[in-house]
């Protein structure tokens, strides 16, 4: 497959940021670029991880949920959703959709002889994915959508709350949504003028966008205590605990008797 690495691509500066190698000078030069101007990045990176990890593991035990569809997934890193989910239930079953074919085959061979399931499909056109997770899951029991990080792609907010209803009436009653994703505040000029100067780099911009507009995205859907909120904050454990990272997170359950 042939590879553009002249310019960066999201899913390799990620993995660049989280200490991966799946990645190329171009990633890493863009990555040292945003970071240079907001050093915190890296912390971003790494709790954007833990963040999954906790939401993953509640769906898995309290929520008792043995199906996963991580949409816009990125590349495999250390501890993804179906580590996290089959430590709690073994029989959980994972899928990861990207719409990146770089990321689908690399996926792929990351995760050759695990249960992880790499599918190619675009976020964008969300009967796809609907059907994707028709094929592969048993669509009489509840699904959960982990959207961790990948909202800020889709270039306008009334498109991405759009994507999150279709997914969501395409799954059935007792499934979830799990969110992650960037916040612009003005009390993060440094992280707006990173993220600013990332978007204009010919890389696929990410929008931040705000609190409110995230939690919009759970329009119809019974809110997980403690709600939309920014990411430490949402179940930590310990050593969790932190602040001043701009990123907000929530669970909400489709209404209706799980099937």
């Amino acid at each position: 497959m042939e590879i553009d690495t002249s310019v960066p691509q999201s899913a390799r500066i990620w993995n660049y940021w989280l200490g991966g190698t799946d990645n190329f000078p171009v990633d890493r030069a863009a990555g040292d670029e945003y970071r240079a101007v907001f050093p915190g990045i890296d912390e971003i990176a790494r709790e954007s991880r833990r963040y999954l990890s906790r939401a993953v593991r509640y769906l898995a035990t309290e929520a008792g949920i043995r199906q996963f569809l991580d949409a816009g997934a990125g590349l495999p890193a250390a501890d993804n959703t179906h580590q996290i989910a089959q430590r709690a239930a073994p029989e959980a079953r994972v899928v990861y959709i990207d719409k990146d074919p770089y990321v689908v085959e690399h996926g792929r061979r990351m995760l050759a002889g695990s249960s992880g399931i790499y599918l190619q499909g675009d976020l964008q056109k969300p009967a796809e994915i609907v059907s994707l997770a028709a094929r592969e899951f048993e669509m009489d029991r509840p699904v959960a959508l982990i959207l961790n990080g990948v909202l800020g792609h889709i270039p306008t907010t009334a498109e991405a709350r759009d994507i999150v209803a279709q997914l969501m009436a395409g799954l059935p009653p007792g499934s979830y949504l799990s969110i992650n994703d960037g916040v612009r505040t003005a009390e993060e000029e440094a992280l707006n003028q990173a993220q600013d100067a990332y978007n204009e780099s010919g890389a696929v911009p990410y929008l931040m966008r705000t609190p409110e507009e995230i939690a919009s995205f759970f329009e119809g859907l019974d809110l997980v205590p403690p709600g939309v909120v920014p990411s430490w904050q949402w179940h930590p454990g310990p050593g969790d605990e932190r602040a001043g990272v701009n990123q907000y997170s929530g669970v909400g359950r489709k209404p209706g008797p799980a099937r």
